[in-house]
């Protein structure tokens, strides 16, 4: 386990309370792009499949990163087309057919922005044809189709990148640095929470108007679930349903354990367990609205042994979301802003004598006080400090950043197909967990599901 000497210790402790602005980890990648006159071989041309409200979102941060043009568009409602044309240019290669987006020359890279059961098909697809591919979270709807993401990064020697923007975050990067520095001593319990207080934040999206069999492709959004008449709702609506999305676990708790696992630079738990239900938003869904998890993580050369704590509410009126890195000498706090709070155990344990007989109390006394002196107090002194960003930052910016320089390099992204399983597939989990009622086992080294376990194991 990664401790911090004594000497590091007590320098930290003397660093001066203070708030300090972070930059944008993007900067300097930026700078050097920047500095380049980019020759038109250079240009990074981008497909987006799926380009519904994260897919627009996602193309619109992605083509502020210098060098970057859109060329093709594809999605299964003729509506999101025309708009695409109308949001990025009449220029536009459009269609309801990923293939045609895919099969094309004039496409370096394919930006995924489907619903979740398309994921993997689409990745596989995409590797193999030669493209790199940045993929919404969670990056597969099943753990067993994340190896084959995998493996068809590996064969085509192809970058993944998943969607997961966290993980890019110049707070949480500053997080793992006090974190290894023993910031908060031993770390015994993690706490994240997401928190939403509106139909939109629960998934109730808008439904055009003109929804229809005939400009909506619905066969090709079924795709491989089961089969059912012409539903709207199930198309505009689709994290609701288990059919195509990953509910709660896979939209938001894989935000949460993708940003745990780089702080703590771990490859997850190895037993899930999880609890929830549809508890406000009664409206046809299958997915809970509610979700708590529990995760145990093992002792590895980077932390302790330590529990996860996890809830998402999507019906909780303070709308909050944040992080707690709980040590035995300071708590990490992390939300729009990073805090450190930090205060030193006394080294001595004090003590609860009062019941003892006169005689006994006086004898316990001695020998207290000569292992504790009362002058003992705690090493150093009490910190807190804040960490903010700049206005307008965008940790979205800086992860599709490092995309396209890993691109241009040839060199590894942040959040790979393998650590992009590692984040999915405890995510995944909790809805097993949830949906058959059990506590399941999960092994983060080959990130594969260990069956159904107790608590004794």
């Amino acid at each position: 386990m990664r401790h911090v000497g004594k000497s590091s210790r007590r320098h930290f402790l003397k660093t001066a309370t203070a708030t300090t602005m972070l930059a944008s980890s993007a900067a300097a990648v930026l700078a050097a792009v920047q500095g380049e006159k980019l020759a038109a071989n250079d240009r990074i041309r981008l497909a987006t499949i799926g380009i519904g409200g994260q897919g627009t979102g996602d193309t619109q941060t992605a083509l502020r990163i210098p060098g970057v043009e859109l060329v093709a568009v594809a999605d299964v409602y003729d509506g999101r087309l025309i708009r695409a044309k109308e949001v990025f240019g009449s220029h536009l290669f459009t269609t309801r057919d990923h293939r045609e987006i895919i099969s094309r020359k004039d496409v370096d890279a394919i930006l995924i922005g489907t619903p979740d059961h398309w994921h993997a098909q689409i990745a596989v697809d995409a590797l193999n044809a030669g493209k790199d591919v940045y993929i919404e979270k969670p990056m597969v709807q099943m753990v067993d189709d994340g190896h084959r993401v995998i493996e068809a990064a590996r064969k085509n020697k192809r970058i993944v990148e998943v969607g997961s923007q966290r993980v890019s975050n110049v707070l949480n990067h500053k997080a793992r640095e006090l974190y290894q520095q023993g910031a908060i001593g031993e770390l015994n319990l993690v706490e994240a929470w997401i928190n939403r207080n509106s139909a939109i934040g629960a998934w109730q999206y808008s439904l055009p108007p003109d929804a229809s069999p005939q400009n909506i492709d619905w066969e090709r959004f079924l795709g491989g679930t089961p089969k059912r008449p012409f539903d709207p709702v199930r198309l505009f609506r689709w994290r609701n349903y288990k059919d195509y999305g990953t509910g709660v676990g896979g939209d938001l708790f894989v935000h949460l354990l993708s940003g745990i696992h780089l702080i703590l630079s771990t490859n997850g738990p190895t037993r899930v367990m999880a609890t929830g239900g549809i508890r406000f938003w009664k409206d046809g869904r299958d997915a809970a609205d509610v979700m708590l998890g529990l995760y145990d993580y093992p002792k590895t050369s980077t932390h302790p042994a330590f529990n996860l704590s996890l809830k998402v509410n999507l019906a909780d009126s303070s709308g909050d979301s944040s992080f707690r890195f709980v040590g035995s000498e300071g708590v990490l706090t992390l939300g729009n802003t990073l805090t450190l709070s930090r205060k030193p155990r006394p080294k001595a344990p004090g003590y609860t004598i009062a019941t003892f007989p006169k005689t006994t109390q006086e004898s316990f006394l001695k020998d207290y006080l000569a292992k504790y002196p009362e002058n003992d107090q705690p090493e150093g002194i009490a910190v807190d400090q804040t960490y903010t960003t700049p206005q307008g930052y965008s940790d979205s910016y800086d992860h599709f950043a490092n995309f396209f320089a890993a691109m241009r390099s040839r060199r590894p992204v942040t959040e790979d197909a393998v650590y992009g399983l590692r984040a999915a597939g405890p995510a995944l989990l909790t809805n097993l967990c949830y949906y058959e009622k059990s506590i399941f086992g999960w092994n983060p080294e080959t990130m594969k599901i260990s069956g159904r376990v107790s608590l004794d194991s």
